[in-house]
C-alpha cells in the first residue's frame, strides 16, 4: 500500500465504539450478535444515515437483507431500538429515522442499578466496621437497643460514618461514653449543618474556647487540643 493511500485512509478518522455499550450489553440482556448489530447502526447514523434500508445494512455485514429485518424487529422486541418520525416543517413531510435512545437509557439504568448496589454493600461493610468499633471502645457487646440506635443513625438520619466515629470519639474524650451523649453530639452537628469530621472539630473547638474562656467547666489533664494544650471538654448535654 502506497503511503499517500495510508495516509488518506488515517486522515479520514475513525468510528468510535460507545465505550460504555461494550461494558453493559450483557447486564441488559444483549448477545454479541445484537451488539455488533448495534454498533454497525451506530455507524450509520454517525455517517448521516439515520435510516439505513435493510439492503445497506446488508452491505456492510454478513447478514442478509432479511436476515437484517429480522435482527431490528427482535432489537425492538428487546427495547433497546425504535423508529421515530419526523415532521420536516419546511417541505411538509414525514420521515423516520432509528433511536437508539432506549439503549442508552437501558445502559443508564444497569449503571444506576450497579452504582446502588455497590453504596448498599458499602454502607453494609460500613455498617459492620462501626459496630466493631463501638464494641471495642464500650468493651462489651452492643445491646438490641444500641444496635436499633447505631442502625437509625446510618439509615434514618442519614449520619454519615466517620461523623458518627467522630462523635464517639468526643463522647471518649469527655468520659460520657453512653449512646445519649453521642445521640446529642450528632444531633447538635446536624442542627447546625455540621456534614465533615473538618467542621465537626472546628464547631467543638469553638465551644471549647469558649468554656475555657468562662474556666468553666474545669479541664481534664488528659484533654489535649491539637496543640498538645489542656482544652476543657465541651458538655454536649448542657446545650
Amino acid at each position: 500500500m502506497k503511503k499517500e493511500h495510508m495516509i488518506h485512509i488515517l486522515n479520514e478518522g475513525h468510528f468510535s465504539v460507545p465505550r460504555l455499550l461494550l461494558n453493559y450489553y450483557a447486564s441488559i440482556g444483549l448477545h454479541e450478535e445484537d451488539t455488533f448489530f448495534l454498533i454497525k447502526l451506530h455507524s450509520f447514523i454517525e455517517q448521516g444515515n439515520s435510516f439505513p434500508t435493510p439492503e445497506e445494512l446488508a452491505s456492510a455485514m454478513t447478514y442478509s437483507p432479511q436476515a437484517c429485518l429480522d435482527k431490528i424487529q427482535q432489537l425492538m422486541q428487546k427495547g433497546v431500538l425504535t423508529i421515530e418520525e419526523h415532521r420536516n416543517e419546511d417541505k411538509n413531510y414525514y420521515s423516520e429515522a432509528y433511536s437508539l435512545i432506549p439503549l442508552w437509557d437501558r445502559i443508564f439504568g444497569a449503571i444506576e442499578q450497579e452504582e446502588a448496589e455497590k453504596s448498599a454493600a458499602k454502607n453494609i461493610e460500613s455498617e459492620e466496621s462501626l459496630y466493631t468499633l463501638f464494641e471495642r471502645e464500650f468493651a462489651r457487646p452492643l445491646s438490641p437497643i444500641e444496635c436499633e440506635t447505631l442502625a437509625m443513625w446510618i439509615d434514618g438520619d442519614k449520619h454519615d460514618s466517620e461523623l458518627i466515629k467522630a462523635a464517639l470519639k468526643e463522647s471518649v474524650l469527655a468520659g460520657k461514653l453512653n449512646f445519649r451523649y453521642i445521640d446529642r453530639i450528632l444531633f447538635e452537628w446536624k442542627r447546625n449543618g455540621i456534614k465533615t469530621v473538618d467542621q465537626a472539630r472546628s464547631y467543638g473547638e469553638k465551644f471549647r474556647k469558649h468554656q475555657y474562656d468562662k474556666k468553666t467547666p474545669v479541664s481534664k489533664p488528659d484533654s489535649k487540643n491539637d496543640s498538645g494544650q489542656s482544652a476543657p471538654i465541651y458538655n454536649w448535654l448542657g446545650r
